[in-house]
């Protein structure tokens, strides 16, 4: 009785182990030749059938980079049965050849990496727009601004003009004002025309940013709105890059010795390998070793996943607070970089760069 149950047993598993889903794709590349960049997204079918005996599920079609994507058959496919992954490539802005792959798992049990299948070929450069050739590269409409973003880095002691540089490609006259609520710390100086930009006339807007006024640290973001009779795009925008750091240069030797001095218990955090949907989390003590109190002017994180919390953002003479670093793992894989900033006014190290490393598994 027990070597027929031995036997039983074992022919159940032999049953299970044999009974599988099995995918065969029709082909594994397409080429799809010379395409025009101006030409809109080109999609490949990729069909498969599953040869094996078991319902085949694809659990997961991953495109390797943002200038693919994938659409798939996504309910269960049935032994014989066919299915299909539909690859879309946007050419625009990207001429020359290309080789894209896309990752497909599948519920079979004995198949441990994924399959991939790729599309290839080259895109042929469209011939540049009358704004291309005036040097006028982005924007919509009729109406174009030659650089409608502007990155600065300066003190907060500092102001810093820029000549904003227009152009009305139409065969009329375009009304243009500057939105009446301009942010405090940016101003309208100058302009080379009135209210209204003539036909096909390049002319230009100074603007001023003053960093006095804006009273912030570290990386900040503006942005100054043009009105425009453009019917393609009435609303433009100019938008502020900034870089602001304090200004130590006209401290006294004595004021520099009086100043707040950071130490760091640690400048690298490396956690562990951590599954997804998972929290790292580390404390770092941050002392004030000056003769004055030590403010933490501004915390930035380079990662939606690095979080962080400070005990205190004032920390008085030979006092310490936490820092409590927490990178939140969600759905997240494989090897992590990142950082945060902090900003202090601690003259002998403003800036502190605290990089975070580690590795997340599925």
């Amino acid at each position: 009785m027990k070597r027929l149950v031995l036997t039983l047993t074992m022919l159940v598993a032999v049953i299970c182990v044999m009974a599988q889903p099995k995918i065969e794709f029709e082909k594994k590349t397409h080429e799809f030749g010379d395409i025009h960049e101006e030409g809109g997204k080109v999609t490949a079918r990729f069909t498969f059938k599953n040869v094996g005996n078991q319902d085949l599920l694809l659990t997961n079609v991953k495109p390797g980079c943002g200038c693919t994507a994938a659409n798939y058959t996504r309910e269960a496919i049935a032994p014989g049965a066919t299915g299909y992954i539909d690859a879309t490539y946007d050419p625009w802005a990207r001429p020359g050849p290309f080789n894209k792959n896309i990752k497909v798992s599948t519920n079979e049990p004995d198949q441990a990496s994924p399959y991939i299948i790729f599309i290839k070929g080259n895109v042929i450069k469209r011939p540049p727009t009358k704004y291309e050739i005036a040097g006028y590269k982005s924007g919509k409409g009729e109406l174009r601004i030659k650089e409608a973003t502007l990155r600065l880095t300066l003190t907060n002691t500092e102001t810093h003009t820029d000549t904003i540089w227009l152009r009305n490609f139409r065969e009329d006259g375009m009304s243009i004002s500057v939105e009446t609520k301009l942010p405090a710390h940016i101003k309208e100086v100058s302009r080379g025309f009135g209210n209204e930009l003539r036909a096909n006339t390049e002319s230009y807007i100074v603007l001023k940013y003053d960093a006095t006024i804006r009273n912030a640290w570290g990386n900040l973001n503006d942005r100054v709105e043009l009105i425009t009779t453009d019917s393609a795009e009435q609303h433009k925008y100019i938008f502020y890059k900034a870089n602001i750091r304090e200004d130590f240069s006209q401290l006294s030797p004595k004021e520099m010795e009086k100043a707040p001095k950071v130490e760091y218990s640690k400048t690298l955090y490396r956690f562990d390998t951590i599954r997804q949907a998972t929290v790292a989390t580390e404390d770092i003590i941050v002392k004030n070793t000056g003769k004055t109190p030590l403010i933490i002017r501004k915390i930035e994180s380079s990662n939606p996943a690095l979080s962080y919390r400070m005990s205190s953002m004032t920390i008085a003479p030979n006092e310490s607070a936490t820092l409590t670093l927490s990178f939140k793992a969600q759905s997240r894989r494989g090897r992590q970089n990142c950082s945060i900033d902090v900003i202090t006014n601690s003259p002998t190290n403003p800036v502190q760069v605290i990089k975070v490393e580690g590795f997340v598994q599925p």
